[in-house]
């Protein structure tokens, strides 16, 4: 390996342990947002659901741009955890694949073991985060809409 190609692998490991920090975070978000879906999901079919979209729009005249922008925001980590947490874990997935297909290279399997045993989990946990944010947030993107368009028609009305 030349000096430089030296170099990137160096700096390329240097993201392993942050980019498994954002998997963990994401992994964690997504639960408790998954849970806080299952709370409003039971409020909701319940009938003791309070609207956070209505009361922000009893604090002022907005309009329904106003609102439409208000809906992105509360949704909006939802939407970045769910793109982002896929690449993450291809991240995850690649840099432990260097020093796995080196020690394939060195017939240790055990080298090559510990490396993918870490790049295939990071890769696991990083999907179910993207496929529990993307459920609540599909769900939950259709309910705020339902509300908006409830406003709407009330506006239309009066």
């Amino acid at each position: 390996m030349t000096e430089f190609e030296a170099t990137l692998y160096s700096l390329t490991r240097l993201f392993l342990t942050p980019v498994l920090i954002l998997i963990v975070a994401a992994l964690v978000y997504s639960f408790v947002s998954l849970g806080a879906f299952v709370v409003e999901a039971w409020q909701r079919r319940r009938g003791a659901y309070r609207s956070p979209l209505g009361e922000y729009r009893r604090q002022g005249a907005f309009g329904s741009d106003d609102l439409e922008l208000w809906i992105m925001k509360r949704l909006e980590w939802l939407r970045i955890t769910s793109r982002s947490a896929p690449m993450l874990g291809l991240v995850a997935t690649m840099i432990p694949m260097g020093p796995a297909l080196l020690a394939l290279t060195r017939s240790d399997a055990q080298g090559v073991g510990d490396n993918l045993v870490v790049a295939f989990s990071a890769v696991i946990l990083a999907l179910v985060s993207a496929s529990i944010t993307f459920f609540v947030l599909t769900i939950r993107r259709r309910w705020l809409l339902q509300e908006l368009r409830d406003i709407e028609r009330t506006q239309e009305v009066a």
